[in-house]
């Protein structure tokens, strides 16, 4: 054993003594190598924020570190690893029974009898309206997390309410591009990129039989919401967290007081041949309009409404109109049931009905011309309650961003006869009164809305659009494919799987180079169409932000939600019976047919 043992030592001993020598070499060749007296360079570090690069997947929140690092936050995502990549269990579980969200979109646009009959079964009905006021509302933040001068979370993203929230923060700054890593170095001209993407070469029509009715309730509802404090920047909003119908009341308690009449409950109005109409400016006191400093407008064109740009368009000029005489109306009805009730309540409590009146009519007109969908949408706020449901809202810069749909307008509007241009409609109400108001709503009834595409906006537009595309890049929204992904949508792989149009697509990537550069909103406009009015991206986004909007509404809460907030049951059936066509069939004098979004029948 003794010399078994001596031969094994002996053995390791030679072993050891060849290794040694051959990484004795192996030392001596690598330095023969290198330069006398120096060290093999380190390749040097990025000089950039590595987060630009948006390395953390499904939501993961990226944290730089010292010497290009970065660490991944995965709490909460249902993901792990280092980038946030590697599902849970039952993640992957889930992630692979949900439907693609396109295809539950083409499901619920099409098959119009198999929705025929859900709409019938009122569980059923109730069952799938319910999950889709939850799983919308479940996509938005809340309390929001971001505003847009950070690209981190701050205490002011919640308690400072002047910004608008953010779905994603900015773009990190100091990146190697604009939209962080992907892309060209700078963004393209903006002139150049309107001039191939977006200016009307001839007029597209809204495919689905959009009226500019329609149109012009889109701009009348998001404005109440959408008021940018572009004094300040466009990070910055004068308005609420949603629909309060400042746009018909005022935005201030100033304003709102001015537009009373003190009487009734009522709003002030003026007789104009023979019909109610708002008041001049130089009757109120105490509010200003948006009148461009300079315009030979006359005294007598000029109207005190609760958004100062109402009055500029005859088209926001005649909901204003109807707004005003349904509140009034309102509190007639409640006089009627409520003889003793003061001028104080009657007004209040019809305030607290024509935001009933809103939510019900922007559902179930508005939003289901919208999306086409052929399940029947509903306005039940009863079946949030109980739930996780929160409300509490918040405007986001995105949502804003998104709503700005100029293509919808043609180039004119024929009027009894009479061809308006763009520009004789503007900062100016005299369709109206030349005509009657019954006739120019008609009007707008009868006219068709452009499609909601590139290549469509109008050419007097030009400087509005410009200054979208340039907002939005100073407020450094990350690209389309990062909404896509936040949303729960599959990223687009190239220009043509995004357009569907194999010319749009050549100018797209010569003015990006890469899909994950694609902006915002360019990226929105330029989707290819679906069987909505908008594109598939705009509905997945803008959707969850309009159903938390419209459900999150204090008056949709339970406490709120009940006969008595309404003065009764009466009160309360005014909203729950609420329509487009009633609300301009009670407050036209006249000739009243076809009120809706779509075009009537026969109409070319």
């Amino acid at each position: 054993m003794d010399n078994v043992g001596r031969e094994d030592k002996e053995r390791g001993r030679v072993v050891f003594g060849v290794a040694g020598v051959v990484l004795a070499a192996s030392l001596l060749f690598m330095r023969s190598q290198d330069p006398p007296g120096s060290a093999p360079p380190a390749p040097p570090l990025p000089d950039y924020d590595p987060c630009c690069a948006f390395p953390c997947a499904h939501q993961g929140v990226c944290t730089s570190l010292p010497n290009f690092n970065y660490t991944c936050d995965c709490t909460g995502t249902g993901f792990y690893g280092r980038n946030c990549e590697i599902p849970t269990w039952s993640m992957w579980l889930k992630e692979k029974l949900r439907p693609d969200p396109e295809t539950v979109h083409t499901l619920i646009t099409s098959h119009g009898w198999l929705w025929g009959v859900i709409n019938r079964i009122p569980f059923l009905h109730t069952r799938i309206m319910t999950y889709v006021y939850l799983s919308r509302g479940d996509m938005v933040d809340s309390p929001p997390t971001y505003e847009s001068d950070h690209h981190y979370i701050t205490l002011d993203a919640y308690y400072n309410e002047s910004y608008y929230g953010r779905a994603l923060p900015p773009v990190p700054l100091h990146c190697p591009t604009p939209l962080g890593v992907a892309g060209h170095p700078d963004y393209p001209d903006v002139d150049e990129l309107i001039k191939k993407v977006f200016l009307r070469r001839s007029f597209k029509p809204e495919p689905h039989d959009t009226n500019v009715l329609f149109q012009y309730y889109a701009q009348h509802f998001t404005h109440q919401f959408f008021r940018t404090d572009y004094k300040k920047g466009p990070h910055l909003t004068k308005g609420n967290g949603g629909v309060d119908v400042s746009n018909i009341y005022g935005l201030t308690e100033q304003d709102r007081r001015a537009l009373r009449s003190y009487k009734d409950g009522k709003l002030r109005t003026q007789v104009i041949n023979g019909e109610d109409f708002p008041p001049y400016l130089r009757d109120v006191e105490g509010i200003s309009m948006d009148y461009p400093p300079g315009m030979p407008i006359p005294e007598d064109s000029k109207f005190a409404l609760g958004h100062p740009f109402f009055a500029l368009l005859p088209g926001l000029f005649a909901y204003s109109t109807i707004w005003v005489r349904e509140h009034n109306r309102v509190c007639g009805e409640l006089q009627r049931i409520h003889p003793h009730w003061d001028d104080e309540r009657l007004y209040q409590t019809a305030r607290l009905i024509v935001i009933g009146e809103v939510i019900k009519i922007t559902i179930e007109d508005y939003v289901q011309h919208l999306s086409q969908y052929k399940l029947r949408l509903t306005f039940e706020p009863h079946l949030t309650h109980g739930t996780s449901f929160q409300y509490h809202n918040r405007i986001h810069a995105e949502f804003n961003h998104l709503y700005h749909w100029h293509p919808l307008i043609p180039d004119g509007l024929e009027v009894n006869g009479t061809n308006y241009a763009l520009m004789d409609m503007a900062f100016s109400t005299a369709p109206i009164f030349k005509h009657g108001l019954d006739t120019f709503i008609h009007a707008m009834v009868n006219s068709r809305a452009g499609a909601l595409t590139t290549r469509n906006h109008a050419h007097v537009l030009y400087p509005v659009l410009k200054r979208v595309i340039e907002n939005g890049r100073q407020l450094r929204f990350q690209s389309l494919n990062a909404y896509r992904r936040r949303f729960g949508m599959r990223p687009f792989t190239n220009f043509v799987d995004l357009t569907g149009d194999p010319d749009l697509a050549r100018d797209l990537e010569e003015l990006y180079g890469d899909i994950e550069a694609v902006e915002y909103y360019i990226g929105l406009l330029a989707e290819r169409p679906g069987p909505s009015i908008t594109p598939l991206t705009m509905v997945n986004t803008g959707g969850p932000w309009s159903v938390k909007g419209l459900l999150a509404n204090p008056i949709c809460s339970p406490r709120y939600w009940k006969p008595s907030t309404f003065g009764g049951e009466e009160g309360f059936n005014i909203i729950k019976t609420a329509s487009l066509e009633k609300l301009f069939c009670q407050n036209m004098r006249t000739g009243c047919k076809n009120i809706g979004f779509t075009l009537p029948p026969g109409t070319a």
